[in-house]
């Protein structure tokens, strides 16, 4: 198991190194001068000279692309050149708000997706099967921004069951203020008692996680399918069957937890592809996340800030496929080989 580790810790590494290469790159290949950007279009030209000294922008390109891996460790993302405040303190306030939209969407999506997909395999090519999977092919395919608009019509503006925009009702900022711990509203809420945050902040969390746990449902469940349907199949199974145990027991006892490790590489998969999809859905329910922020900074063509939000992304995919890997090398040991 060690060696495991140590070979994906390894493999994790480089992919960090050649995502910290590939941001930098393309801050250098987006349009526009960040001395202009930063000092101002009416600058003078000892300003221009100025900013572009400050971010080192007349360094040869490798001393550059060292300079920023170095700043990088250090702490230092650079500074927003639209907020003009540190770019990681920027990613600090905006990014947990997010990870509470996301993570509040992938336990739905694996709540439901799961069990569909073991119904979906026990009723295999009969009603409750097909049911699924045309369930789930239309969560796949569905555009998320006409999903979120559909159920902000219906639920919030016709029956009015849910709030259509925010992150919760601002009033309470006076009414019952919240005291931040970790800055995911609904943790902090939880963690110090403040039930009228935590109602507020539950009940503007519906819509918006159910848009973006359409997805991922729908492929869990058809990647749980597909896993359950061929690992009944193995000599195992059939031993099981002629011992008298059931397909439900079958599927359910022995066959579910292999066949949850190429559906644990999944959800790190839809994870990172949740965050990003939850750009465009932060963005019909203002929900004031990283949707918000890196659409400002791309319109201000914050280089800075547009950088800081793809290298948080990318760590963050990175992470939950180390976690991913960790736990299947627990749940089957047999990948502690590969």
């Amino acid at each position: 198991m060690l060696r495991y580790l140590t070979r994906r810790l390894g493999q994790a590494l480089l992919v960090v190194v050649g995502v910290v290469v590939l941001t930098f790159a393309v801050m250098r290949m987006v349009p526009g001068d960040p001395a202009v950007a930063f000092a101002g279009p009416k600058a003078t030209p000892e300003q221009l000279a100025q900013a572009r000294e400050r971010f080192g922008l007349d360094d040869p390109l490798p001393v550059q692309l060292l300079n920023y891996a170095r700043d990088l460790l250090s702490g230092d993302w650079g500074t927003s050149l639209r907020t003009r405040q540190p770019v990681l303190d920027d990613l600090y306030l905006a990014f947990p708000a997010s990870l509470e939209l996301v993570g509040a969407a992938l336990l739905l999506a694996v709540a439901a997706g799961i069990p569909l997909g073991v119904l979906a395999a026990r009723y295999k090519r009969r009603l409750p099967d097909a049911s699924v999977r045309l369930g789930s092919m239309l969560a796949v395919s569905v555009p998320v921004f006409w999903l979120a608009l559909a159920l902000q019509t219906v639920f919030g503006s016709h029956l009015g069951w849910f709030p259509v925009a925010g992150e919760y009702d601002t009033s309470l900022d006076t009414t019952s203020p919240l005291t931040l711990w970790t800055n995911i509203t609904a943790v902090d809420a939880l963690i110090t008692g403040n039930w009228p945050m935590l109602t507020s902040t539950l009940h503007h969390l519906v819509l918006p996680a159910l848009v973006v746990a359409a997805y991922p449902a729908g492929v869990i469940a058809q990647m749980t399918r597909a896993a359950l349907i061929e690992e009944s199949g193995q000599d195992h199974a059939r031993l099981e069957r002629a011992l008298g145990f059931g397909e439900t027991s079958i599927l359910t006892k022995f066959a579910l937890r292999p066949a949850l490790n190429p559906v644990l590489s999944l959800i790190a998969l839809v994870f990172a592809y949740a965050i990003v999809n939850g750009f465009l859905v932060e963005a019909v329910f203002n929900w004031p996340g990283l949707g918000r922020y890196a659409a400002e900074s791309i319109r201000s063509l914050d280089t800075p800030a547009i950088a800081g939000v793809t290298l948080l992304v990318a760590l963050v995919y990175v992470l939950a496929n180390l976690v991913v890997d960790i736990l299947q090398g627990f749940v089957d040991p047999r990948t502690r080989t590969r």
